[in-house]
């Protein structure tokens, strides 16, 4: 399978997936950074990145993008016009803020994440959550990815 397949194909087992802040553990439970951070792991054995315990308001009082910078630095970040199933959609909620969610477009007009209260499901991407998109990533070859891993 090619690792499009792969995203996709994790991600989906994920569904049903109980919502729990800094949870990553699929079945278990799982927020949005989450869910990404348990396909990283099935697809490639390990986090490219520690990633240190955070508030659930993490994006109001921090400084900087943190989703966005770690996809640039892990990813290949593509416009949004190009986007295909199995790259990671994040989002921002408000101009001037973090982008604080993520989730993996599933087709055309759907995607697959963590939601709040919720689970792990796979949700219509209406123009409410397509408005939102503030980045577009793919999943890099599983060689590429192996050769750049490093623990922050």
């Amino acid at each position: 399978m090619s690792i499009t397949e792969d995203v996709l194909a994790e991600a989906r087992r994920w569904i049903g997936t109980p919502y729990r802040h800094g949870g990553s553990r699929c079945q278990v439970g799982s927020d949005c950074l989450g869910l990404v951070r348990g396909i990283w792991r099935a697809l490639y054995g390990q986090e490219p990145q520690v990633v240190a315990a955070y508030s659930a308001d993490w994006a109001e009082t921090n400084i900087g993008d943190p989703l966005l910078e770690a996809g640039r630095m892990h990813m290949n970040e593509k416009p949004l016009a190009n986007a295909q199933p199995g790259d990671l959609l994040v989002f921002r909620w408000r101009d001037g803020m973090a982008a604080k969610h993520l989730g993996i477009l599933s087709d055309e007009d759907r995607f697959i994440h963590a939601y709040e209260g919720h689970s792990v499901m796979d949700s219509a991407l209406v123009p409410q959550w397509r408005k939102r998109i503030a980045g577009v990533f793919t999943f890099p070859d599983r060689a590429a990815a192996t050769q750049a891993t490093t623990y922050q």
